[in-house]
């Protein structure tokens, strides 16, 4: 009987860059961008290892979105899920009073709606509130969600 054929195996996680000398403002800028873009690209793997190296898991940018706003606002279900196992808040507003599960709402991601609901979003906080966002759009699946 053959040899079964392993399973290929992944590609591997880069180790995360050093986080530069926090007296350098505008590599620590430079450094925190690039955590943003990864949030926003989705790159679950390289978020976690960032993470999980010391990268606050519920930093925000300037106008308060944390990582899983940005993940879940641009559609990244695996990395919502992986920032939530690290401990991310599922419902941190951010300065608008905007919550990640509201704005995965107005995008219409129901894999992030999934995983932010899994993960104990409240549907009923923010403003607008996710409730409120499903209403206005008439997302009738994602209201019996939140009843549920």
């Amino acid at each position: 009987m053959p040899d079964p054929v392993p399973d290929p195996v992944p590609d591997p996680v880069p180790d995360p860059v050093p986080a530069p000398d926090p007296a350098d403002e505008a590599a620590m800028q430079e450094f925190a961008t690039k955590i943003f873009d990864l949030a926003r690209a989705g790159e679950a793997g390289a978020l976690a290892a960032y993470v999980d190296a010391g990268v606050p898991v519920n930093l925000t940018n300037d106008r308060g979105d944390t990582l899983v706003m940005l993940a879940a606002y641009h559609g990244n279900a695996p990395a919502v899920r992986a920032l939530l196992e690290r401990g991310a808040d599922p419902g941190r507003p951010n300065d608008r009073g905007q919550t990640p599960l509201a704005g995965a709402v107005f995008k219409g991601e129901p894999e992030v709606v999934r995983a932010l609901l899994d993960g104990g979003a409240d549907p009923g906080a923010g403003q607008p509130s996710a409730i409120d966002t499903a209403r206005m759009f008439g997302n009738d699946e994602f209201l019996r969600w939140f009843a549920g």
